[in-house]
């Protein structure tokens, strides 16, 4: 079976410059929702834990994930501006079922990104950002 090429996810998440595609309140709310609906098949409580770097965009996009993520049931903690190791570290340790870093590291203010990391603290494997594609489009 041959890889489906993909649009969103690049090899560190997804980035681009901020309120233009795919860096958009619609996309980043559709991304919480496919999230969302990935761990739903655990059979306790689920939680995803959002945290982001300074960028002013990053609330923006913050929202729409969390909005995303509760229109599925699951619940979002939010924990602000925190490094990225940060977020991966605390997934772990509150035992949340995914982490969410919205930061767009060292490029430029306009941009930023979305990183997500799975129950353990590592980025998410390709097949699992596959999927989320899926779920979008």
């Amino acid at each position: 079976m041959g890889k489906t090429k993909r649009t969103l996810f690049g090899t560190d998440g997804v980035r681009g410059i901020a309120n233009t595609h795919p860096m958009t309140t619609e996309i980043a709310m559709q991304i919480g929702r496919a999230i969302a609906f990935q761990v739903k098949d655990r059979v306790k409580g689920h939680q995803i834990i959002i945290g982001k770097d300074t960028r002013l965009s990053g609330y923006m996009i913050e929202n729409a994930l969390a909005a995303g993520i509760c229109s599925m049931g699951v619940n979002v903690q939010l924990v602000g501006p925190l490094p990225t190791p940060g977020i991966a570290f605390i997934t772990t340790s509150m035992r949340a079922d995914a982490g969410v870093v919205i930061s767009a590291s060292h490029n430029p203010f306009q941009d930023n990104g979305i990183k997500i990391f799975s129950r353990d603290g590592f980025k998410l494997p390709d097949d699992r950002e596959a999927n989320i594609e899926e779920l979008i489009f």
